[in-house]
């Protein structure tokens, strides 16, 4: 783990204070409803870590990945009695990074907490994040994917959205809705999780919005994208059509605009690019979108997919997805997010 320790050593002791004071711990950063509490202290995004959702118990848990396995979040504070958000959605929409870095620095040295790791390989992932406010994605923002869909390159970044019921974890699967649609493609994409409130932000400023960044799919029905007179929404916002995962890794590890992303069914690579191919930056994309909607902790942009898909291809050629096929999907420095079609 590479945690920032300049920054730690600066907000670690207003946390330690709130822990003496009797802050509520444990997975005091929600309510018996999921919905975030407030917590006093120091507010920020965390920074230097590797985050997941973990599914234990059949709750939702905060997990990091460390060294030393991956750091059940809400058992350490539990143990060593100190605040900590219980879930993703709570550290990002409460801003309660500096409450997490002083309780991961704290368990890595306390043999007390010893007990609140485990192998990543016993995790069961639940959704990265269960309770954006906003899904945002951006449609033909690949150079090379305009090209093969024989589209025009936009001149301002095409806008649809998903909603929360299409949110989907890592090691998940995907129904097909085969009732309504045949023709089912992939789309890996770069995903940026928003950290601080950005309404109108400057292009200069927008990534000091960003939380952090992970790897995604934006699943589509192509036949209902483009065969009823172009219903991106209805093509792509159906239940599950959105996994994410399997790690939200913090913005200041990552250059975004420089990864390489790819995505593989049943082992054979069917897109393999760079986000320099973006049409549209993701500081570009992120101040665009703020003109519009304010974006808030929490909040999820779909950055658009390169070439490769299915649809791109010549008709003669176009295989769709079925039940049964495997997906793998990767970007660089954020980890393979996989899932399965039934």
């Amino acid at each position: 783990m590479a945690t920032d320790r300049r920054d730690f050593l600066k907000t670690a002791g207003a946390v330690g204070s709130i822990a003496a004071a009797g802050a509520a711990f444990a997975g005091g950063g929600s309510t018996a409803h999921g919905a975030p509490t407030a917590r006093s202290g120091p507010k920020g995004m965390a920074r230097g870590l590797t985050l997941l959702t973990l599914k234990k118990g059949g709750e939702f848990r905060l997990g990091v990945k460390t060294e030393h396995g991956v750091l059940d979040v809400k058992e350490a504070a539990g143990i060593l009695r100190l605040p900590a958000p219980a879930t993703l959605d709570d550290l990002l929409q409460n801003e309660d990074g500096p409450a997490l870095q002083a309780l991961v620095e704290a368990a890595l040295s306390a043999k007390s907490a010893k007990t609140a790791f485990v192998k990543e390989d016993a995790v069961e992932y639940g959704p990265l994040v269960s309770r954006p406010e906003k899904i945002v994605c951006v449609g033909l923002n690949y150079r090379k994917h305009a090209e093969e869909t024989h589209s025009p390159v936009p001149q301002w970044p095409v806008l649809f959205n998903k909603f929360n019921g299409a949110l989907n974890r890592h090691n998940g699967t995907v129904k097909l809705p085969t009732d309504v649609a045949t023709q089912f493609d992939y789309e890996v994409e770069l995903v940026i999780v928003i950290g601080a409130h950005a309404r109108s932000v400057s292009e200069a400023d927008a990534l000091s919005c960003v939380a952090g960044y992970a790897t995604g799919n934006d699943f589509t029905a192509r036949d209902l994208q483009s065969g009823r007179g172009g219903q991106w929404m209805v093509g792509k916002a159906i239940d599950q059509f959105a996994p994410i995962g399997p790690y939200l890794v913090t913005a200041d590890q990552v250059d975004p605009d420089r990864l390489q992303i790819e995505c593989r069914v049943n082992g054979e690579t069917r897109q393999s690019s760079n986000t320099s191919d973006l049409i549209f930056s993701t500081r570009q994309m992120v101040s665009y979108i703020s003109r519009f909607f304010a974006l808030k902790p929490g909040d999820v942009i779909f950055t658009g997919t390169p070439a490769g898909v299915i649809v791109g291809m010549p008709k003669e050629k176009q295989v769709w997805l079925k039940a049964g096929d495997k997906i793998a999907c990767s970007v660089e420095k954020l980890g393979e997010l996989r899932f399965e079609l039934v």
